[in-house]
């Protein structure tokens, strides 16, 4: 089998990438964690210059809707490299693939809040504490070697137990088929942490969180984590949904009035009732920012946004563009759907 060197521009990083194998998994697993969300080509997190070397024809490119700006822009989760490479990610870190864990969790509750949102409570065995950084993923392992992703939207330090928010696709083989039929007490391996969307202590920069339906899971735990953590960073929430039951968790935002009452909450609908039920704000999210924050007025901020592909791509242009936002400080989790296979 032929190897490929990848090189990590202005560093000492190379690692080997094998025929067959994308970019992205060649470097996790060699310690090397570059962004990343849905894996799947979709949310355009992974994308990189390519300085040197040629790719398999098929797998390069990327859309404008992923970010891809410039002709040697590539998604790293598509693309195989047919030599070796330059490349040059947008960051990267080294981090010990033995971190990351596989552990077994026991059904401890199961809420419907929504028609199609279920809210799974896992409990931990007694004396594991799950690691993770407050907005990351981690996967539920399936029967036949399946994966598939959820955001934990419990905090960091609350890390005996795991909280998921799933949205019911139609023929989907954990939320449609295996998540109705469990019990409490039943048990599920997830491996964990996983992901590039996490939220930066490094800074005090304002911050901006834009979610889109069940995309409030991350989100709820980087708002509880800075709640923990007492941070004093400004702070603005945007929840936006089709109908009511999309933003199916009213009682927390009401208590965050109560434990951080600094920060402002925003919940917009797109397809209001035409009953008049509706009395709160109407339109799409990149819209309703439009009309509440000036031209130029992120340029000191940070946004961190998660939900469908379209909604990401959508915050993404409004936020680095009229709204002055560094690219660089756009972090982003898409919600892809995984379909039944």
């Amino acid at each position: 089998m032929t190897e490929h060197t990848i090189r990590i521009d202005g560093s000492d990083v190379a690692f080997a990438c094998p025929d067959g194998e994308t970019v992205l998994d060649a470097a996790a697993r060699a310690g090397i964690e570059l962004p990343y969300s849905c894996r799947k080509g979709v949310c355009g997190n992974c994308r990189a210059h390519l300085l040197d070397g040629r790719l398999v024809p098929g797998t390069e490119g990327g859309s404008h809707e992923t970010g891809i700006r410039d002709a040697n822009e590539h998604l790293l989760c598509r693309a195989r490299p047919d030599s070796d490479l330059l490349i040059a990610p947008r960051h990267w870190q080294r981090t010990d693939p033995g971190e990351r864990k596989t552990l077994q969790a026991k059904v401890f509750r199961v809420q419907r809040p929504a028609p199609d949102v279920t809210v799974l409570q896992l409990r931990l065995p007694a004396g594991v504490r799950a690691r993770f950084k407050a907005g990351q993923h981690l996967q539920v392992l399936l029967p036949a070697g399946e994966r598939r992703p959820y955001s934990m939207a419990n905090a960091p330090h609350d890390n005996d137990n795991l909280q998921l928010h799933i949205r019911h696709e139609a023929g989907g083989r954990f939320s449609d088929g295996l998540l109705p039929t469990l019990q409490v007490g039943d048990t599920l391996s997830v491996e964990l942490a996983h992901g590039d969307f996490w939220l930066r202590e490094d800074s005090e920069r304002p911050l901006l969180l834009a979610a889109g339906g069940t995309g409030f899971a991350p989100i709820r735990s980087i708002v509880e984590h800075l709640i923990r953590q007492r941070s004093g960073r400004a702070a603005r929430l945007y929840w936006g949904g089709r109908v009511p039951a999309d933003l199916y968790a009213p009682e927390q935002l009401a208590r965050w009035k109560t434990t951080r009452p600094s920060l402002e909450v925003e919940t917009v609908l797109s397809r209001p009732p035409a009953d008049g039920s509706w009395t709160g704000r109407t339109g799409r999210l990149p819209a309703a920012l439009l009309a509440d924050l000036g031209e130029g007025s992120l340029a000191d901020h940070e946004v961190y946004a998660c939900g469908a592909p379209a909604l990401v791509a959508a915050l993404r242009e409004v936020c680095t563009g009229p709204l002055g936002l560094p690219a660089g400080r756009f972090h982003s989790d898409a919600f892809v759907s995984q379909g039944p296979a």
